[in-house]
């Protein structure tokens, strides 16, 4: 409406005529003839709606996101060309939800966060017309029920930052905890335990994309079950601590 009526102006009308046009107060074309400035066009409060579109910043909060989004994550579509993101957190880890919010915050600052008490768990929201365009593997269905690829530009980031990508993943729907294992020794039977990190996810493209990105991390991994992969070699572990780590 705001551009609109400024081309209504430039066109020659008056601020009365193009008042009487619109329908929007006098003062208010006044103001945005005056004030440009301080009218920004919304599209720039999503990096992908710029006229030259750029890449989510800060980078490694999308990359962060991204990982959350894939493995927990969900967009509906609501009235009035609004989406939803959300991300559904385990009450036991509440450091998790406050990190999963600040960086709903920092990927798409324009639009408030909110939370949803459920039971056992709570829905991290966030409302905004543009999540789709940073989101593109949204659609209809349940993700493994449809193809997840990557855009070059997503790519890029999930390259530039790879850790902050599998902690999404893992926090989201993976976990890092102690695996007992019973060995029969002549000597009796024996029981040791060791960390390791678990991811599981029902879509091959996920779990595709999350042992490339641990590829690029330097972490070994294998396939623990068709649908699940698996860190567990002590040098590999420890390497992943210093970009996931335990949930909190």
């Amino acid at each position: 409406m705001r551009n609109r009526t400024l081309r209504l102006l430039d066109s020659g009308l008056s601020i009365r005529e193009a008042s009487r046009q619109t329908g929007v107060n006098m003062n208010t074309i006044r103001r945005w003839r005056d004030l440009p400035e301080t009218h920004p066009p919304t599209t720039r409060s999503c990096p992908r709606c710029a006229p030259i579109p750029l890449s989510p910043t800060p980078a490694d909060s999308y990359a962060h996101l991204l990982g959350l989004y894939l493995g927990d994550g969900h967009i509906v579509h609501c009235p009035k060309g609004v989406y939803l993101l959300t991300v559904y957190c385990d009450d036991n880890w509440p450091g998790l939800i406050e990190e999963v919010a600040a960086t709903m915050a920092q990927v798409m600052p324009a639009s408030a966060v909110s939370r949803r008490k459920r039971n056992g768990c709570t829905e991290v929201k966030s409302l905004s017309k543009h999540w789709p365009h940073l989101f593109p593997q949204h659609g209809p269905g349940k993700k493994h029920n449809r193809p997840i690829v990557l855009e070059l530009w997503q790519r890029e980031i999930v390259t530039s930052h790879p850790g902050r990508f599998v902690r999404g993943l893992i926090h989201s729907d993976g976990y890092r905890g102690m695996n007992r294992v019973r060995r029969p020794l002549p000597s009796g039977v024996r029981w040791y335990e060791y960390p390791r990190y678990l991811f599981k996810n029902e879509s091959s493209d996920i779990l595709a994309l999350c042992g490339e990105a641990l590829d690029l991390l330097g972490v070994a991994w294998r396939f623990n079950n068709r649908n699940e992969l698996s860190v567990a070699r002590r040098e590999a572990v420890e390497l992943l601590d210093a970009y996931v780590g335990p949930k909190y």
